[in-house]
């Protein structure tokens, strides 16, 4: 069992943090949707196996019985004994699926398929991810991917005529000087005359 394949994987995601051992952690994981793939030692206790189906359903975690005892596991991960863990990682996870199903097509197969495609889902939004970053720091423009939505229809009778008063006058190579206005007379205050007529007294 030192070089199994699947118990190295597993070594390489505790390793690397990508690994919750025992069934708090697991539980966390599965509720807070970091969990990809939850694995249960062949020999675990029937309430294991109820609490796993529970943290699967409420976390929406495949969850898989791997035919390693909890003394196996356990042996791998530097515990007693370890009969529920979760790979948080989408790698990890399609990875070990794959391996188990390489072993036994017939039970891993479908959970080796659905956790491949959503491992390279994740790893196409990285990859996303880490190119805007890097327009970011380099000031480079977001650009349109050419399959973004549809160009608008444009409307027939070719372009758009000028809106009035969108051009300026005297800025077009054929035209004409335009006079300035002419200027406005300014109003002056009129003086009052005459005699203020007084109230008797």
């Amino acid at each position: 069992m030192a070089n199994d394949p699947i118990l190295h994987l597993l070594g390489l995601a505790r390793k690397a943090g990508r690994l919750e051992i025992g069934e708090e952690p697991v539980g966390a994981a599965c509720r807070a949707r970091h969990a990809k793939v939850m694995l249960i030692a062949s020999d675990a206790a029937p309430n294991t196996r109820r609490r796993a189906a529970h943290f699967g359903e409420a976390g929406n975690v495949l969850w898989l019985e791997v035919p390693y005892t909890k003394a196996q596991l356990g042996f791998t991960l530097g515990r007693g004994s370890c009969a529920m863990l979760a790979l948080t990682d989408p790698g990890f996870a399609a990875s070990l699926t794959g391996k188990l199903a390489a072993m036994d097509p017939d039970r891993y197969g479908p959970a080796a398929q659905q956790l491949q495609v959503k491992a390279e889902r994740a790893l196409q939004r990285q990859k996303e991810q880490r190119q805007h970053e890097k327009n970011r720091k380099t000031g480079k423009p977001w650009v349109v991917p050419p399959d973004h939505g549809k160009a608008a229809p444009s409307k027939a009778g070719g372009a758009k005529a000028p809106r009035s008063g969108q051009r300026k006058p005297g800025r077009g190579p054929n035209a004409k000087p335009v006079p300035a206005p002419a200027a406005r007379p300014t109003l002056g205050r009129k003086k009052l005359t005459g005699a203020v007529k007084k109230k008797p007294t």
